[in-house]
């Protein structure tokens, strides 16, 4: 189905039976759609330009290569059919806009997120995929036993902070989702900004500045609620940070998202986002740091490094791992060794 460039890229092939002369652009938005979940992709990229013509490209990162897929010629079309599914301004593309909807492949509901940014001649667009991927159970996650364990432990705390981190597309919110889905007899709330799977068992709250429904309000307006477990979906700015912080000191316990490439970024994240360092030392319980890898069959795991609170604790004092710390490439190595990862794997990854 692929063949590589010349250029590095590798350009992907739409199957047989979906080529056709013209195609109406729901066909063609369901054409890039499967294609996507057939590779597990989360993410399609949109790059249209004006200039000196203009012109529309689309692409994928499957298995850390940017795959871009043959254009056809009313692609341009395609990308102001999304902006119109997902009730955005079709006037005005030179602001940061962002909407959702739903669409039904081969008989399934997906929700979809449309997000676009726009400079004097380009237009990033991003189609986030919420929902393609069937509830995992947390031994699903990796093929590391006592890193099940440890994942499965986390919800049985009553009170403190993890901080579940790594780069883009690593699985953080597989993770964090998979978690709450397995813990029974909780209330569990969240704040997401936006909500990327909705959840019949848990109360979602989407955070809206425009209707001022900010990381603060939203934590004053749960806390009435007597939750027993807070998930706030990612840490961007200093505000979550310090709300994260905050519900944990009040006796909760509070599960998130950071991007960062280890255990300790992810500390140092948090501290320059203003957590005060006490305080951090205090609710910070465990933190982790993950990475996918395919095992083939197209099956995927995720690979872990993480720190217990005594490891957080060393961490924050001495501002380096301690000694009992495993690392994620040491990791990496052990599931080489035991066979579940091929060795030429690593040579893909940046650590």
């Amino acid at each position: 189905m692929f063949e590589k460039s010349n250029i590095f890229l590798w350009t992907c092939y739409i199957p047989s039976e979906y080529r056709s002369a013209r195609v109406t652009m729901e066909e063609r938005l369901i054409e890039c759609l499967k294609i996507a979940m057939e590779f597990h992709v989360t993410d399609i990229h949109f790059h249209l330009k004006t200039y000196p013509k203009e012109s529309l490209s689309i692409e994928m990162k499957i298995e850390q290569d940017v795959r871009q897929m043959v254009p056809k010629e009313d692609d341009i079309c395609l990308f102001r059919y999304l902006m119109y599914k997902a009730n955005l301004d079709l006037s005005d593309i030179h602001h940061p806009q962002t909407g959702r909807f739903e669409m039904e492949i081969d008989g399934q509901p997906v929700s979809l997120r449309f997000a676009l940014v726009s400079s004097y001649h380009n237009t990033s667009g991003v189609l986030r995929i919420l929902n393609q991927h069937s509830p995992l159970h947390i031994e699903d996650l990796t093929i590391d036993y006592d890193t099940s364990i440890w994942l499965r432990n986390i919800t049985k705390h009553t009170s403190g902070l993890f901080v579940f981190s790594g780069p883009t597309g690593s699985g953080k919110t597989t993770t964090l989702y998979t978690i709450l889905n397995e813990t029974k007899g909780k209330k569990i709330f969240t704040l997401e900004d936006p909500v990327e799977v909705y959840h019949e068992n848990y109360v979602q709250i989407q955070i809206n500045d425009h209707q001022h429904l900010s990381y603060d309000e939203g934590i004053k307006q749960l806390m009435r609620h007597d939750p027993d477990i807070i998930m706030i979906g990612e840490i961007r700015d200093s505000q979550a940070a310090l709300m994260a912080v905050r519900s944990a000191l009040t006796g909760h316990l509070v599960v998130t998202s950071l991007h960062s490439q280890n255990c300790m970024s992810a500390i140092d994240r948090l501290l320059d986002l203003g957590v005060n360092m006490y305080q951090l030392k205090d609710v910070l319980i465990g933190v982790s740091n993950q990475r996918l890898f395919n095992l083939g069959a197209g099956k995927r795991c995720g690979v872990y490094e993480y720190m217990n609170r005594k490891e957080v604790a060393y961490a924050l004092e001495h501002r380096q791992v301690s000694e009992t710390f495993i690392s994620l490439q040491q990791q990496l190595q052990c599931a080489v060794k035991k066979g579940y990862i091929a060795s030429d794997c690593l040579e893909e990854y940046t650590l």
